[in-house]
Order: C-alpha cells, then sequence, then structure tokens
C-alpha cells in the first residue's frame, strides 16, 4: 500500500511568503536593537529593557487578539497585527529620543499577535494528518527569515539614509517597509479562513498572572503551555549569553557572529523542510520533541567545555539542525489536542508563555554573565536536560490516541 504526501492548499503558501516576509521584518531589527540603544546613550540594562518591553507587551496582549480573531476573524486582526509592526517600524526609525524608542516597542509587542493568528490560519486550512506537515514548513519559513533579515539589516545601514533617519534607523525603516508588503499581500490575496466564529468573552481576569494560572491547569493543553516556556527561556538565555561569549572568549568579531546567525537560520530552515517530515511519519512527536531538546542541552554543555572556534562551529552546525524541531512539534501537538473553534486563543495563549519567558530568559542570563561568560551555558545546560526529561514524560498525555504508533 502506498502512501501519498497530503497537499497542502493554495492559500497555506501564499500565508506562508507572508510569515517568510514578516519574519524578515522581524528579525531585520534583531541586530541593531543593541547598537541603536547605545546610539541614544542607554546602559547595557537600559538597552535590555528593550526587549523585555517588547515581550511584556506581547504576553499580555497577544491572547486578546487571538480570542479576538475566533470572534471577528483571522484575517482582519492579522491585518492589525501587521500594520502596527508597520507604524512601530517608521516610529523607531526617526525617534529623537530614547522613551520614543521604547514607546515603539511597546507598540510591537502589543499589536505582535501576527504570528499566533496565521498558526490559527494554518490549523483552519489544514487537516489534522496535514498539519505536522504544514507547522513545520510554516515555521521554516519563519526561520528563513533569520537568514534574510540580518543581511538585509546590514544592507540598509550601507546605503545613504534619509533625512532624519540614522544610518542605524534605516533598519527599522526597512523592517517597517518589509512588514507593509505582508500588509498589502493579506489584504489581497489570504481569504478569511475561520468558517464559525465563537462569541468574545473578555475580562480583566484573562489578563496576567491569573490567566496564566488557569491556562496551565486545562488537561493536556497545561503542560504543552509549560513546555512552551520552559523550552523558550532556556533557549533565550543562550541566545543572549552566546554573543558575549563568542565575542570575548572566542575572539570573535560582530561580521562573523552574524554570518552564525545565518548559519543556525539556514539549518533550521533545512531541517524543517526536509527532516521533519520524515521523523513524524516513523515516531510519535512527543519522542521527537524530547530527543531534539535533549541534544540541545547537551551542546549547551559541550560548548564552554570546548571553547575554541572550530569547536563552537562544529557545535553549532549540531545545534542549527536540533534547533529546528522543538517548536514546529509543540505547535503540532497544540493544535492536535485543540478545537478547530478555539485555536486562535490557543496559539495566542501559547504565544503569551513564549514571550514572558523572552523577557526572564535574557534578564537571567544577563545576571548568569556576571558570573563569567561560561556560567550561562552551564545553567541553561542543566535547565535545558530537565525539560527534556519534562517533555518525555508528556508523551503519554498529549500524543493524540490517533497519532500514536
Amino acid at each position: 500500500m502506498t502512501s501519498t504526501k497530503p497537499s497542502l492548499p493554495l492559500q497555506f503558501w501564499i500565508l506562508s511568503l507572508i510569515a517568510f516576509i514578516n519574519s524578515v521584518s522581524f528579525t531585520a531589527i534583531i541586530p541593531l536593537i543593541y547598537p541603536y540603544a547605545k546610539q541614544f546613550g542607554l546602559s547595557d540594562f537600559q538597552a535590555s529593557l528593550l526587549t523585555t518591553a517588547y515581550a511584556i507587551a506581547q504576553f499580555v496582549f497577544t491572547p486578546i487578539l487571538g480570542r479576538l480573531s475566533d470572534f471577528l476573524g483571522r484575517k482582519p486582526l492579522l491585518l492589525l497585527s501587521l500594520s502596527g509592526t508597520v507604524v512601530a517600524g517608521a516610529i523607531a526609525s526617526v525617534a529623537p529620543v530614547a522613551w520614543l524608542l521604547y514607546a515603539a516597542r511597546m507598540l510591537d509587542g502589543v499589536t505582535g499577535g501576527n504570528v499566533s493568528i496565521a498558526r490559527a490560519v494554518v490549523s483552519d486550512m489544514t487537516t489534522p494528518a496535514q498539519r505536522p506537515r504544514a507547522f513545520g514548513i510554516f515555521d521554516a519559513m519563519f526561520r528563513l527569515g533569520f537568514v534574510v533579515g540580518p543581511g538585509l539589516s546590514f544592507f540598509a545601514q550601507t546605503v545613504p539614509p534619509f533625512p532624519f533617519v540614522t544610518q542605524l534607523g534605516m533598519g527599522f525603516l526597512v523592517a517597517a517597509v518589509m512588514a507593509l508588503i505582508a500588509v498589502i499581500l493579506t489584504a489581497v490575496f489570504l481569504p478569511e479562513t475561520l468558517s464559525e466564529k465563537r462569541p468574545f468573552h473578555f475580562g480583566w481576569r484573562d489578563l496576567g498572572l491569573g490567566r496564566i494560572a488557569r491556562s496551565v491547569t486545562r488537561p493536556v493543553l497545561g503542560p504543552l503551555f509549560l513546555l512552551t516556556f520552559f523550552n523558550g527561556f532556556t533557549f533565550t538565555i543562550f541566545t543572549f549569553a552566546f554573543q558575549p561569549f563568542f565575542l570575548t572568549v572566542l575572539g570573535q568579531d560582530a561580521q562573523m557572529l552574524a554570518i552564525v546567525f545565518a548559519l543556525f537560520g539556514i539549518l533550521g530552515f533545512v531541517t524543517q523542510i526536509f527532516g521533519l517530515e520524515p521523523l513524524t511519519r516513523r515516531y510519535k512527536l512527543a519522542n521527537i520533541l524530547a530527543i531534539a531538546i535533549l541534544v540541545r542541552g547537551i551542546l549547551f554543555l559541550l560548548i564552554p567545555t570546548f571553547p575554541t572556534f572550530p569547536a563552537f562551529l562544529a557545535l553549532s552546525i549540531v545545534f542549527g539542525i536540533a534547533n529546528g524541531y522543538p517548536l514546529p512539534l509543540i505547535n503540532s501537538l497544540l493544535s492536535l489536542n485543540s478545537s478547530n473553534q478555539e485555536q486562535g486563543e490557543i496559539f495566542g495563549v501559547n504565544a503569551s508563555f513564549l514571550s514572558i519567558s523572552n523577557a526572564f530568559g535574557p534578564a537571567f542570563a544577563g545576571v548568569l554573565v556576571s558570573l563569567g561568560y561560561k556560567a550561562p551555558f552551564w545553567i541553561t545546560g542543566v535547565l535545558t536536560l530537565a525539560t527534556a526529561a519534562y517533555a518525555y514524560q508528556l508523551k503519554a498525555h498529549v500524543e493524540p490516541e490517533k497519532m500514536r504508533r
């Protein structure tokens, strides 16, 4: 008996293109935030608050946008979210004072629910059998932006700046233009995918830590939300700490740092396009997830053990491959364990867990760096191994019966 690969609808590929453009817009400013903050005379701690402000705003408002998408439809909320990115990038590019830069980052966070809404669209337009492949491709397109975005940012800084825009501000302006292209594509080509709208109910109790606590108590979904937090927290410790380690301990420069970021993006993209589906056909999703996190934890411990550039480069190749699995697998498990009508809310809540981990992780890493450049790797390595054990013990509960083999 031959098995045919379930084809994905045309609208999915349009959405994937939008996700790619949105990712390019997002990642184009990642190399700019720290030096741009220093241009305003901010301290290192104050510069880190730009990331924290964005993550906290996204944490609070993403579930609201997700639930509104279940009520008003996916397309209007996706347009609103992408438009917020356009405005925030434009403000940041011409900000004359630091507080306006903070305001722009917060606005981008408030309207930053476009990825969770887009994932709900993926669930709307695919069958359960298609979703592991669909989420793998979708997240791969988003990851591909991590290759193109920093390169586009570098290019933006080489062209003559516009009036009232600094050389670094040009990167923010280019990011806003990319987001504007995503807005136009969404408005013209993406249809509404929500077939049955839900009544909208949202109160103050649905915000903040109270909402998080209630989400954690949900059967099956609660443990997956916690896994998203643990996975994101340990990963963001690494993403902050590896930069001073790379520049100081390994003695490399910023250009080589950009190349390593591009390497992570390329390997993650290739893994999610070509490596995810063959494994999900043969093995349980939860098993693959636990092993990928386990490998990542081991790599975190090996990096400071062998503090040389050739060793780091070799370990980075393995890391780039292993790191391509956790997010799409968690998203697939969330989708398979929730109804079509609540997909927007579920992915919105999950994005909040990811956002809060993105706020805490870098701040915690900043404290650990004060203990030495190697300390964050030891600690996040141990925490990541614990996360892998947690993921493994969830497999009997989060794997739908029809997906078990």
